[in-house]
């Protein structure tokens, strides 16, 4: 079972596993929306989240949400939910994912975790290298196993 969460929206509102009762939920966690990689994962799960309208698309990092407002914006990101860890640590330490040391330390590492209706881990990914993609197209065949 995933544990739960408490982030931080865009718009500054809650955002909690509970807010996706009975859906699928995949968790593209980064560390930044401002690094290259980061942006190129919440676009391409943005555009795959269209052909799973029973499947919300969460990018989760530790930025201000106004940052991931920005993004969102800028990108034209309108099918994923975005959120931030920055008032709460817990996510970090509860997915296993907070970068620990070095230039990058306490940013979350880059990761995709995929929950099914019922909330249980059925896939995850922790990249091993944070210049790295995740494995997309392992990732889209697990939700479409669903």
């Amino acid at each position: 079972k995933a544990p739960p969460f408490k982030l931080t929206g865009a718009d500054l509102s809650p955002v909690s596993l509970e807010n996706f009762a009975g859906k699928k939920v995949l968790l593209n966690i980064v560390p930044s929306v401002d690094t290259g990689i980061c942006a190129m994962s919440a676009r391409r799960f943005n555009e795959e989240a269209t052909a799973h309208p029973d499947t919300i698309i969460l990018t989760v990092s530790r930025d201000l949400p106004f940052a991931l407002g920005r993004f969102c914006a800028a990108e034209g990101i309108e099918s994923a939910v975005m959120a931030s860890g920055f008032r709460d640590d817990s996510f970090g330490s509860d997915y296993g994912v907070t970068i620990k040391d070095g230039p990058f330390a306490t940013l979350y590492s880059r990761a995709v975790v995929l929950l099914d209706k019922n909330h249980a881990v059925v896939y995850n990914e922790q990249v091993p290298e944070i210049t790295q993609e995740p494995n997309y197209d392992a990732a889209l065949k697990a939700l479409a196993a669903l």
